[in-house]
């Protein structure tokens, strides 16, 4: 296995991260340029994510601190995936400075730090195609309704070996199954240093295992208001992918890279809070479930394929919610099975809480919680009757049963998910015309881009047949 990239020979010592503050609530301009001069930052990281969740950034130089943490520095805005058209370019990065955490090694050039940023317009307003400021928006609105979302997230990845050119392939690193150990598993070394650097950027990780498939990797942490999960992941995505780099292996949140084994998912536990109480638990109620958690799930339900497109948004997640590999394909809720597309976790109190199986980590972070969000608030501000659990295997029931417990089926491919998302006015109004339209467009090109293409399958089955 190739060894991890050290501090280059000959660069100074800097300080140690030891001591750096994890709470940065109410963390102040003076507050983060004392911190970089503290831990001798040389570079802050502008972070952001494009439509599609791919991070962004733009990186300044010690003497532009003072203006990037003033929200000043501008970036083309027509170059990113589905923010504006080229006449209308100039966005501005408005940094949450809560969010400033060194990167937990030294990279040639000097220590880096990050910021997660707002975009906005040049005349300072929230730009309306930024995906965290959506999630931000639909947040307030589950405050104006006396609420507060909390959300912990599960996101699978592969490590996958590359070629002697450093192309990547889907050769897996090791044969390992669920919970394995090593030697048979053999990225656990990997994953203790993601966890590690992890930790120094202040994440609570709580497991770190292997998955069920060949290669295949979950870590798991610490559940916590929606906005920094969401933030927690595009962190959690950047941090694995340069860590496997380092060790000579690609990272890849890919929902189903490889045909017959297990694909990658991002069960997505959400519950909402009033205050300190969860608004789910009711001790008196059946299954200790309150009227609010019921409406909020049997939203969850009536929406699911209309956000179906934004929580599993490539051609390829679809080829990972299909029969037999514990993937959920059928729109129902349960108590004790996994087969549903929502499970209620057996655990109660504070911890109450509803499991959405259905996301992938390919997913936006911001605007997969967003849909989710708003999906859950229509079923409580309707007061949504929750329908039937169902506490049995749906593979193996009657299509007689199946409507019986009103059980529908998630799209079968993305084309079917765009169609029932231009369909769904909550889920659109939660994104917005912007975000709608412009993901729409940069979908349905995928779409026609992948149709146009001759795959190897069609060659084997057509070409000397027909």
């Amino acid at each position: 296995m190739a060894q991890a990239r050290t501090r280059p020979a000959g660069s100074p010592e800097r300080p140690s991260l030891e001591g750096f503050p994890t709470d940065l609530s109410g963390t102040g301009k003076e507050d983060v340029l004392g911190l970089s001069r503290e831990y001798g930052v040389d570079f802050i990281r502008l972070q952001f994510t494009d439509i599609l969740g791919i991070n962004k950034n733009v990186e300044v130089p010690r003497s532009q601190f003072d203006k990037a943490l003033d929200g000043e520095i501008m970036f083309d805005g027509s170059s990113i995936e589905g923010f504006v058209r080229i006449e209308e370019s100039d966005m501005l990065l408005k940094p949450d400075l809560t969010t400033f955490r060194i990167l937990p090694y030294d990279d040639e050039g000097g220590r880096v730090a990050r910021l997660l940023c707002d975009i906005y317009t040049p005349d300072e307003q929230p730009f309306a195609g930024c995906p965290r400021t959506t999630l931000k928006r639909q947040l307030e609105r589950a405050r104006s309704l006396g609420f507060s979302m909390m959300a912990g997230c599960e996101a699978e990845f592969f490590l996958f070996e590359k070629s002697a050119d450093g192309t990547p392939t889907t050769s897996t690193h090791d044969s390992a199954a669920y919970f394995d150990l090593g030697p048979v598993d053999r990225g656990e070394e990997i994953r203790r240093v993601i966890v590690e650097q992890l930790v120094e950027m202040g994440f609570e990780v709580e497991a770190a295992h292997h998955e069920v498939a060949a290669g295949q990797h979950e870590i798991d942490f610490k559940y916590a208001d929606a906005l920094s999960t969401a933030d927690n992941l595009t962190t959690f995505k950047f941090v694995v992918r340069k860590v496997a780099n380092r060790y000579g292996f690609l990272a890849s949140f890919m929902p189903k890279p490889i045909l017959g084994i297990a694909g990658s998912g991002m069960h997505t536990h959400q519950s909402l809070f009033r205050g300190k109480q969860n608004a789910f638990f009711d001790s008196e109620a059946q299954y200790q479930l309150s009227k609010t958690a019921l409406s909020y799930i049997e939203g969850l339900l009536q929406h699911a394929r209309g956000f179906c497109a934004i929580t599993n948004p490539l051609i390829n997640s679809y080829k990972r919610l299909v029969p037999g590999f514990e993937a959920p394909v059928n729109v129902a809720w349960s108590m004790r099975n996994r087969s549903p597309l929502v499970r209620i976790p057996d655990r109660r109190g504070l911890g109450t809480r509803c499991e959405l199986r259905m996301p992938d980590p390919s997913c936006n972070p911001y605007l997969a919680l967003t849909v989710q969000l708003a999906a859950g608030l229509d079923g409580v501000e309707r007061k949504l009757k929750a329908r039937e659990p169902v506490n049995r295997n749906i593979f193996t029931m009657s299509y007689r049963d199946r409507r019986k417990y009103r059980i529908d089926e998630l799209p079968r491919d993305l084309h079917e998910a765009l169609e029932q998302f231009e369909k769904d006015a909550v889920i659109k109004a939660a994104l917005g015309e912007h975000l709608t339209e412009r993901f729409l467009e940069a979908k349905r090109t995928e779409v026609l881009q992948y149709n146009l293409q001759v795959s190897p399958w069609e060659i084997e089955n057509y070409l000397g047949r027909y």
